[in-house]
């Protein structure tokens, strides 16, 4: 298959938006506005998939040419795994080739991921060029520290041979560096996802900071880098019945009450 077939023709027929698939698009659209907010949109550019519950290999994803605050639940085309358009609400806008070439792969290859994030932000991208990649120099970069994959830069991710090289490398961890490109997070929510992001964002931010202080850097011992990203693996703090959340289960309603007093639009 051609870079250019990879993106096929759309399918007859309207979206299924039953009850579940209408949560999971008000959920990734509040993604992507919430991206936005905290600045790490890049005007059209990067993508934010999330699979479409049921058994077919279906999700949904951005119309490329649509900033990130425009974005409805009603907006998102939704694509099967093969690079068929199985409905798209406004054929002005098309699926970005390489959102296509990234998401479809990790949503082939991990059956756990519900979520994909990929963002450009400098901060990202500076970590990303970086040979130390991510260090654990807070907690925050902790919770991540023995659960971030690496990808090797190999240009614009076009190529559908790409593909399983992503899939390989994420492995079955929750964030990955592209390499000279920028950050990926996955989750098996919306939530997760998003969180997951949102802390990696704060990692990186937190050690450019530190690293441009041009002073000897101080690391906890192994032994308390191990036990901390341990302790954040879930929520630290237990739920009333005395269970750990996953991360996003409690950060999720509050964030959509904020984007609801900001501007409910989303939702439509």
């Amino acid at each position: 298959m051609s870079k250019v077939q990879a993106i096929k023709g759309q399918q007859d027929g309207a979206a299924d938006a039953g009850t579940a698939e209408r949560q999971v698009r008000v959920d990734l659209a509040a993604c992507y506005r919430l991206i936005d907010l905290y600045g790490m949109s890049d005007i059209i550019l990067n993508h934010i998939s999330a699979r479409v519950p049921g058994d077919h290999e279906h999700f949904l994803i951005n119309p490329f040419g649509m900033m990130y605050d425009e974005i409805t639940a009603s907006s998102l085309i939704k694509v099967d795994t093969d690079g068929t358009v199985i409905h798209n609400p406004d054929p002005q806008y098309s699926v970005n080739l390489p959102g296509y070439v990234i998401h479809s792969a990790i949503h082939a290859g991990r059956p756990d991921v519900k979520c994909v994030l990929h963002t450009h932000t400098p901060a990202g991208m500076a970590v990303s060029a970086l040979k130390c990649g991510l260090l654990p120099l807070n907690q925050v970069a902790m919770r991540f520290i023995s659960s971030v994959a690496y990808h090797a830069f190999e240009g614009v991710a076009v190529d559908l041979e790409e593909r399983a090289r992503l899939v390989a490398d994420l492995g079955d961890k929750e964030v990955m560096i592209l390499r000279n490109h920028g950050l990926l997070a996955v989750g098996r929510t919306v939530a997760e996802a998003f969180v997951n992001m949102q802390r990696l964002e704060r990692a990186c931010q937190t050690q450019l900071l530190t690293m441009s202080a041009n002073s000897e850097m101080l690391y906890p011992p192994q032994k308390v880098i191990d036990h901390t990203f341990g302790q954040l693996r879930q929520s630290p703090s237990p739920a009333a019945d005395g269970s750990f959340p996953p991360h996003g289960t409690r950060e999720w309603p509050a964030l959509l009450r904020k984007l609801d007093r900001i501007d409910p639009s989303y939702r439509n």
